[in-house]
């Protein structure tokens, strides 16, 4: 093992020891590892860096490592070992992360297929399903093999592709290093990246530079870099130690707007400009617009966008999906910002599945600029998670009240609502009674089972679920688990217009894995005037830091400000969100 590691290769040993302690069957530790690894991941400084500024106190202070994580960091940072972690692979030396990633394949399956067929990989799983194998593992059965089998096709369908939660801090911590050479005057992230495409296929990222080659010579020597596929003045691609390539350019000041547009994408928004400018006899390129030989535009974005009689368009909203007739009509949506959210709508503790109580979920929420949170634990249906009963639910109440009458009288101004994350039954009933939703701020309701029914079935299910008038939102409403799990089959505009008519909230599931519903759904609700939440699906307190997914989402399915019901203060949304459903 390297001193030196990535924040990435650091989180997956993480999510590994996370895995091992789980198949273990030890306590506490699998949700202390897991929270590490997310800890890490959200960091925008590296971690090596931070511990060779600061020793294991910097290391102590991130939110989510504490002492016992943080020694073992300094072990690997001062030795190149982790001696517990070594231990533990010798006695299970299979490709934890690699297997995990298949939807109905978790740890103890891991540990199963590893005891009884020696499976250490995806091409030993794909081996063994095909040939029946996993069939006849006790507690297996064919239908699981089937439901694996699925998963590994899935994934490969994916096409090796990134999710943009796991690839944006090293995107912004390469740019962060671009832009501290001394020869740098300006960069940015381009390509799908900046338009905040749910899955990434590589980093691109431009630079204008005093001297270029030097620039050059300074990239390849990062830390993240693993391998240099080719470099020279202008141009260099590498593969980073995480496994995605990266291509760095260094580009002309007065060619700055056009090269960062180009750059940005998409490719068809790229040729819609292109033949805007061929009609009126110019040529559009990555270096300007001309007319002839004299450029006319391409210094920055906003002239190019100038030039072609267009207001600017966001990088979100750049796929062809109408953003040129709009903004040649003056018609772009004033989409939603980056610290419009005030509240958030689903949040878990461990009261259920989360890993911190209420309070740090709290004393989190505020940290990252919100009023007010929805305590919303799962239900009894969901008895793996240890979901809450009436009497639960209700016990809960008791607690929130109680700690919003402390964090009153010491001045906190966060409000916690009651809430809960309600099951959807195959029939649509939900596995809460009534008496119970009625007390509740907030009920959100979500499917966690039966994902392959029929659309018409789905389909009816779901409005069934938004026909109980104590059902405010739908939670991740296609319960889609991105390169993992394939969204259910409903009947998109029947499920909106069902949740017009019963005003129900749709959600915009801010997770990386889930980006839930995607921004084509966005667009019809925005359109038909269905309102939404955007919801970071909290289950530690780092994961508040989600919520910048969930705005990147919403405006690429040209959401507004008024389109989202949690940008309401918590009074103003109180009084709204029950006479949606009156």
């Amino acid at each position: 093992m390297k001193k030196h590691l990535s924040n990435k290769e650091i989180a997956d040993i993480l999510f590994e020891m996370s895995a091992l302690y789980e198949m273990e069957g030890t306590p506490w530790k699998p949700a202390a590892y897991e929270t590490a690894a997310h800890a890490v991941m959200a960091l925008s400084d590296d971690a090596y860096d931070l511990f060779r500024k600061g020793g294991e106190k910097a290391l102590d202070g991130i939110d989510g490592i504490g002492k016992a994580i943080a020694e073992h960091l300094m072990e690997i940072f001062t030795t190149g070992h982790f001696k517990e972690y070594e231990r533990m692979k010798k006695k299970m030396p299979v490709h934890i992360l690699e297997l995990t990633s298949i939807e109905g394949v978790g740890p103890k399956t891991v540990r199963a297929l590893w005891q009884k067929l020696k499976i250490k990989n995806r091409r030993d799983l794909l081996r063994a399903a095909k040939a029946g194998k996993l069939a006849r593992i006790p507690h297996f059965g064919k239908k699981s093999q089937e439901k694996i089998l699925k998963g590994i096709e899935f994934r490969e369908k994916s096409g090796g592709r990134f999710i943009l939660g796991d690839i944006l801090p090293e995107a912004r911590g390469l740019l962060e290093a671009v832009r501290h050479f001394p020869e740098t005057e300006r960069a940015e992230v381009a390509g799908s990246v900046r338009r905040f495409k749910e899955t990434i296929g590589d980093i691109d990222i431009l630079a204008v530079s005093k001297n270029p080659r030097k620039t050059m010579e300074r990239f390849v020597k990062l830390p993240a870099v693993a391998h240099v596929y080719g470099t020279g003045a202008t141009k260099t691609n590498v593969r980073l130690k995480s496994g995605i390539d990266a291509d760095f350019r260094v580009v002309p000041v007065n060619s700055w707007g056009a090269a960062l547009n180009y750059f940005t994408g998409s490719k068809e928004h790229n040729i819609a400009l292109r033949e805007i400018a061929i009609k009126k006899g110019w040529k559009l390129n990555e270096y300007g617009l001309f007319k002839g030989k004299k450029q006319i535009a391409g210094e920055t974005e906003e002239d190019l966008y100038k030039a072609f009689g267009l207001d600017y368009i966001p990088p979100e909203l750049r796929e062809m999906t109408g953003e040129i007739g709009m903004a040649r009509e003056g018609k772009l949506p004033a989409l939603i910002k980056q610290g419009d959210l005030k509240g958030d709508l689903q949040v878990q503790t461990s009261w259920t599945d989360g890993n911190a109580s209420i309070e740090k979920m709290a004393e989190a929420a505020e940290a990252a600029g919100l009023s007010y949170i929805a305590i919303t634990d799962h239900t009894r249906a969901l008895a793996m998670t240890g979901g809450l009963d009436e009497k639960g639910l209700a016990r809960q109440g008791k607690e929130i009240d109680a700690l919003n009458m402390k964090r009153k009288q010491t001045g906190k101004k966060l409000v916690l609502l009651k809430g809960a994350e309600v099951n959807i039954g195959k029939d649509g009933s939900l596995d809460i009674e009534d008496e119970t939703l009625a007390k509740l701020d907030i009920v959100g309701a979500a499917i966690h089972s039966h994902f392959g029914l029929p659309r018409a079935e789905q389909t009816a299910r779901v409005i069934r679920a938004m026909e109980n008038p104590h059902v405010d939102i739908i939670f991740h409403l296609t319960a889609r688990r991105i390169n993992r799990r394939e969204p259910i089959d409903v009947n998109i505009d029947e499920i909106i217009a069902a949740a017009k008519r019963t005003k129900t909230i749709l959600e915009i599931d801010a997770y990386p894995n889930r980006l839930d519903i995607k921004d084509e759904y966005i667009k019809k609700c925005a359109e038909a005037g269905v309102r939404m939440s955007i919801d970071s699906d909290a289950h530690a307190p780092e994961h508040f830091l989600a919520l910048l997914f969930g705005i990147g989402q919403a405006r690429r399915g040209f959401a507004e400000e008024k389109h989202i019901v949690n940008t309401l203060p918590v009074a103003q949304f109180l009084k709204t969100i029950k006479p949606l459903k009156s």
